[in-house]
């Protein structure tokens, strides 16, 4: 009786340590990722459509070697696979859902996968996400003429917000230059928010950061996606997008960054405070932003005024210029 009762408990431990092991997946980066649905992992958003008692079957790890991708040659991106997205048939399904992987050990993003329909979309608009700071996150201004606003990181979104409606979820945002961010992954989230908002039908949408062993800044991602209804008439991509900027080094370990031996910085006419221009005001802490500055986005609606004019004019009402952006 003795022993049999010793068998039982070992089955059920064996048991135990089998529905465990069940709920880790393969990281692309080495070792395991966390992808369970319990409670305490449960993603920001609502998750929909997942087969019961399965894990998402869209995690499944893709197919990319870094070695393999081209060096960057001023192209945003570059395709992989012909283009065509690596996923499975079983993956497919007309209903939305979102989930976004636990941030590993360094607190780095993992897999975002999203079945995006119309019903997942934002209907408010956004708010601010300074309050996350993403893995590697060493943020350093420069000169405008070399990155769009001065700043040369976004907290880029891996899921795009017009598409979920997930802002400040620190698993959806990596660190990225303005180049990655605006003129690589942007194209490819508004290729799917249109055709999603054109025919009310599903994207299967995988968003994979890839990361050289322990670095916390991803040197790219991997974009895959697939219009569901009409097997992929509508989107059908697979691509991998450099996170780099034009003109400046990144040491992807921990996101220093620097400008490039390379670089020649253009001659500075200077214009004072005297021409007009175009500017976004900040009417609660009286700061005077340029259109394209990053903290534009993070002003309340309530707060935020347009302003053509000059500079002057603005400062003799008590206006100071923003730090990032330096109008």
């Amino acid at each position: 009786m003795k022993m049999k009762r010793t068998l039982a408990l070992l089955c059920l431990l064996l048991a135990l340590v089998m529905s465990l092991s069940s709920c880790f997946g393969e990281n692309p980066y080495g070792g395991t990722t966390e992808i369970t649905t319990t409670e305490q992992n449960k993603p920001i958003g609502p998750i929909t459509g997942i087969p019961e008692g399965n894990e998402i079957p869209a995690l499944t790890k893709p197919t990319l070697n870094l070695s393999s991708i081209p060096t960057y040659t001023g192209s945003p991106y570059t395709p992989i696979n012909q283009n065509l997205p690596q996923f499975n048939e079983n993956q497919y399904t007309t209903q939305s859902y979102e989930y976004y992987s636990a941030l590993d050990s360094l607190g780095r993003c993992g897999i975002a996968v999203a079945c995006v329909g119309i019903d997942l979309m934002p209907t408010e608009p956004r708010d601010s996400i300074s309050s996350v700071t993403p893995s590697g996150w060493n943020n350093k201004e420069y000169s405008t003429d070399l990155v769009e606003n001065g700043w040369i990181y976004k907290r880029c979104h891996l899921i795009g917000f017009q598409l979920t409606g997930e802002n400040a979820n620190k698993n959806n945002l990596i660190t990225g230059t303005r180049s990655f961010n605006v003129d690589g992954m942007l194209p490819f989230e508004n290729m799917i928010a249109d055709y999603v908002k054109e025919t009310e039908n599903h994207v299967l949408f995988r968003v994979t950061p890839i990361y050289n062993g322990n670095d916390l800044v991803a040197s790219g991602v991997q974009m895959e996606a697939y219009s569901i209804e009409d097997a992929g008439e509508g989107v059908s991509f697979n691509v991998y997008v450099y996170n780099v900027q034009d003109g400046i080094e990144i040491n992807y370990a921990n996101g220093d960054n620097w400008l490039s031996g390379s670089y020649v910085p253009p001659v500075d006419g200077g214009n004072g405070g005297n021409e007009q221009g175009d500017y976004v005001l900040n009417t609660s802490n009286k700061k005077i932003h340029r259109p394209t500055c990053y903290a534009v986005e993070d002003i309340a609606a309530h707060n935020k005024q347009t302003y053509t004019g000059t500079l002057d004019a603005l400062y003799s009402q008590g206006y100071t210029g923003c730090g990032h952006c330096d109008p």
